[in-house]
């Protein structure tokens, strides 16, 4: 493009603009009225902006759900172990005072599936039935080595565990002392050389439709755990007296 052409679309295009300045009355008057109309648009839009913002807060906030009225009842179990258990282990052992009687801790449920490294879905039935069980809902377990007799790989799922602790702890002594236990066939009581020598004692039971939990005719396949009760004894005699005192049904003659 040359110089004079440049120059006569500069020309050009300051004759337009005059034709636009000589139509500013005009231009202005329309102008004026679209601004308006997009101010009422613009503010009709954002009232309803912000009305649904304001429905969508109150949305977010749900109406909390009404807590049932009434103090909450402690574990029976509980209960006795602070009235009863604590003064009578004081008066018998002659502890200082009461933080050094021995106390549970925590209770560990370990529930091995070995059949879980063919199908999975039998740990998914085994974490069910142990989630019923214990009441709260169980971890799974990883192999940490492979052995290649069994055809293990290192991080598959084995097993499934649950670590109860408080009030729930007490309320699974509850069920399994008084409940479950007295529910197996020819029970004669529970061993008492189970302690590991720490105040620590694991008991192992065969099935699980000892707990009434469980539906038997959802059960698929026997499956066995153990319990371990975690105490704060520092003597196996100690730990013996605090749970035969919370209810767990020793042998009284072994061997027989």
């Amino acid at each position: 493009m040359s110089e004079k052409d440049k120059e006569q679309k500069k020309a050009k295009g300051g004759e337009k603009g005059g034709g636009g300045d000589k139509r500013d009355p005009a231009g202005a008057e329309k102008a004026a009225a679209r601004a308006e109309a997009r101010a009422k648009k613009g503010g009709g839009a954002g009232g309803d902006k912000a009305d649904k913002g304001d429905k969508g807060d109150k949305a977010e906030k749900p109406a909390r759900a009404a807590r049932p009225s009434g103090p909450k009842v402690p574990a029976r179990v509980k209960e006795t172990y602070t009235r009863e258990i604590v003064p009578r282990l004081m008066k018998e052992r002659s502890y200082p005072n009461v933080m050094a009687v021995p106390r549970l801790r925590k209770i560990v449920v370990n529930m091995g599936v070995g059949e879980a490294t063919q199908n999975i879905k039998v740990l998914d039935a085994a974490m069910d039935e142990l989630g019923r069980i214990t009441g709260q809902r169980p971890a799974m377990r990883r192999s940490r080595k492979s052995i290649a007799a069994f055809r293990l790989r290192q991080g598959m799922p084995i097993a499934a565990t649950v670590t109860l602790r408080g009030d729930r702890m007490y309320e699974f002594v509850d069920r399994l002392f008084n409940i479950a236990l007295p529910r197996v066939r020819d029970f004669r009581g529970v061993p008492t050389g189970a302690f590991d020598g720490r105040g620590n004692y694991t008991l192992g039971l065969k099935d699980q439709l000892i707990f009434q939990e469980i539906d038997y005719a959802k059960v698929d396949k026997m499956r066995g755990m153990n319990v371990t009760f975690v105490t704060s004894a520092r003597t196996d005699e100690e730990s013996r007296l605090l749970l035969q005192y919370l209810g767990m049904p020793f042998r009284q003659q072994e061997g027989r």
